[in-house]
């Protein structure tokens, strides 16, 4: 059988599949109240994760006080600059995009003042995951790419992904060496498999390609995430991914800045910016962290100084140390209960890691046993790895494809299409799904599966882990018989 026969046979079977799927719900006993109300991640910016008592408390208490909002700009730089250094600094933005869109008009286009014509300029990305986040700020290069972000999104042309292109700026796009990029899904696209990324290999591709654009090129760019699903598994004694330090070092030796999504990450207990070496850092303070909805920058000062002044935080023309005023990017602006969930968030991060940790080794036990119960010959292959960096469970199947047939893969533009039905089947069983596409699904708690101050709720933890260990055996059946 032919790989798109496999997905042409699932897109005939969906009603049989969503039966099965919901009589399967009531196999597992998933209670109906419950249904709809909990799932498998609480880091989806479309529905996220309830507020733990404490930084809701926070909210609500600050919320009632007269408080300038530069006062609390520099209560966050403050734990930033305690943890990171003096050599550090941040900027708090209304979400992890806003910040993306921010750092790389302020560190990467060319600028629009002074007299001539402007010039074009290309940032490198390796084709990894998520692409479409931190790599669609420019045209695609090489043309062979014009198309990878088409379909993505709710919206095409200017008012989609295609509107969020940098003026005069370009994203050259580099497959990442040991990776493989076969077509799967329903609606069949190219996906990347990374657990067998080579890091040395694919710095030394980014150099060469880089040495060609060498007169356009302004900045690296890549995610901040830590496992092999994404492309990094190959790390140092310490931890640190290679492939980012490698994409640092090459930062530095082009001076030009290396900015890192780590949207779905955490400050302190995650990825280091100081030990990967990168310029600037960006996260999605209300995914993984568990603050308000707000996004946080966290570079180098050297970075962070023209970030602060496109945001109007930097300070006053008059001369002032910080600000809260009028500046290019003051539509990114968080607001106060924003920034009070920032600095309730990076309290617990800095002083009690473990509320965020333990959930997500309580939820590592309970993913092992209930994967231990799926048909062995659908087992072999998937590997399992915990990340603190985004609080979250990697589960991984590109290995059941060994033979040249195993799980069935849905491509990012199945998601997009509403043909995913690692989602969609979940969600007729009541579970709101997670990240679940190019044969890696990203669990964590959060959504319904914890309590008031953010500990595994287990019962509820099972029935959506035991749904989705069902889904798979549901939808692989309907695949290849």
């Amino acid at each position: 059988m032919f790989k798109y026969q496999i997905y042409k046979k699932l897109q005939a079977n969906i009603p049989a599949i969503y039966k099965e799927a919901k009589d399967a719900a009531a196999e597992i006993g998933i209670p109906d109240d419950l249904k709809g109300t909990f799932g498998l991640t609480g880091a989806i910016s479309g529905c996220p994760a309830p507020l733990r008592d404490d930084i809701a408390h926070f909210c609500e208490e600050g919320g009632k006080k007269v408080i300038p909002l530069a006062k609390l700009v520099d209560d966050i730089r403050e734990l930033i600059k305690g943890f990171y250094g003096d050599e550090y600094d941040c900027a708090p933005v209304n979400t992890c995009e806003a910040g993306l869109w921010t750092a790389y008009d302020c560190l990467l286009t060319p600028p629009n003042l002074g007299r001539g014509d402007n010039y074009r300029t290309r940032y490198l990305a390796p084709l990894e995951k998520h692409l479409h986040h931190h790599g669609a700020y420019g045209r695609p290069f090489p043309p062979k790419y014009k198309d990878i972000f088409a379909d993505r999104g709710s919206s095409a042309g200017e008012l989609g992904f295609y509107g969020k292109r940098q003026n005069n700026m370009d994203t050259v796009i580099v497959p990442m060496e040991g990776a493989e990029y076969p077509v799967h899904g329903i609606k069949y696209w190219p996906v990347p498999l990374l657990t067998g990324v080579d890091a040395e290999k694919t710095v030394a591709k980014m150099e060469e390609v880089a040495q060609r654009h060498a007169d356009q090129v302004t900045g690296f760019a890549s995610l901040g995430y830590e496992t092999p699903g994404y492309g990094y598994g190959q790390k140092d004694e310490n931890g640190v991914p290679l492939l980012q330090k490698g994409l640092s070092r090459l930062a530095q030796k082009w001076n030009v800045p290396y900015i890192v999504d780590n949207a779905w990450g955490i400050p302190f207990v995650g990825t280091d910016i100081r030990k990967t070496g990168a310029d600037v850092m960006i996260y999605s303070m209300d995914k993984a962290s568990g603050a308000t909805t707000s996004g946080l920058i966290i570079g180098k000062e050297e970075y962070m100084v023209p970030i602060r002044r496109a945001m109007g935080m930097h300070g006053d023309r008059w001369g002032t140390t910080a600000s809260y005023g009028k500046a290019a990017y003051v539509t990114q602006d968080p607001g106060k209960e924003a920034l009070l969930g920032q600095i309730a968030a990076l309290r617990v991060l800095k002083d009690a890691p473990e509320v965020l940790t333990k959930p997500v080794d309580d939820f590592y036990d309970i993913i092992e046993q209930e994967f231990s119960q799926l048909d062995a010959n659908l087992r072999q292959g998937i590997i399992f790895n915990k990340s603190y960096n985004s609080t979250a469970i990697e589960v991984n199947y590109e290995g059941t494809w060994a033979d040249g047939s195993g799980i069935p893969i849905f491509s990012i533009e199945d998601m997009y299409a509403g043909s995913n039905l690692l989602q969609t089947g979940l969600a007729q069983m009541g579970v709101i799904p997670t990240i679940a596409y190019d044969a890696n699904i990203y669990i964590s708690p959060g959504l319904g599966t914890t309590d008031e101050k953010g500990q595994i709720i287990e019962e509820r933890a099972r029935y959506a882990v035991k749904a989705l260990v069902k889904l798979i055996e549901i939808i692989t059946k309907y695949a290849y018989n």
